[in-house]
């Protein structure tokens, strides 16, 4: 299965770029619900992910949680707690599937480096439980082979 049926793409995505201000990330941030974003360089490459956890740290860091003094530090200088594995376009979907085991979503990246998309995790298990659920309703509709068996013990004497 190629790991593009399940990419969301850029530019359906919220990302910030490394040389953002934490006010400038605060606000792009501020109407979604996410736990985490990509950050990206103004290339366009995947440097890492950034999250809520991150900002607050980062806050606290620098300027002892006052949010206007923190206004001119770049995110790059966030220490981030983790950050999450790019595959490519070429990953096998078991890499795909352990690397999201770990991470909300997989950041995708091309032969050259530059971010793509991603993959949600719950598109990964989605697609899972519509493969298992299939096998179920395949296995169901096998009729059972039913083999008559002779005992060994019949008709020796």
């Amino acid at each position: 299965m190629n790991i593009l049926f399940f990419l969301s793409p850029k530019q359906d995505l919220m990302y910030v770029y490394d040389d953002f201000t934490l006010r400038q990330t605060l606000e792009k941030w501020e109407n979604n619900r996410y736990a985490s974003i990509p950050v990206l360089n103004r290339k366009g490459e995947y440097v890492g992910t950034l999250t809520e956890g991150d900002i607050l740290w980062g806050l606290k860091k620098f300027h002892g949680l006052d949010l206007e003094a923190a206004e001119d530090i770049p995110i790059r200088e966030f220490d981030h707690k983790r950050d999450y594995k790019a595959v490519t376009v070429t990953t096998s979907m078991d890499q795909l599937i352990e690397a999201a085991m770990n991470q909300n979503f997989v950041p995708v990246v091309d032969d050259r480096g530059m971010f793509i998309g991603i993959v949600r995790r719950q598109a990964i298990i989605r697609y899972c439980y519509d493969r298992s659920r299939a096998a179920a309703a395949e296995q169901r509709r096998k009729p059972e082979k039913q083999e008559k068996r002779v005992p060994v013990s019949a008709g020796v004497q």
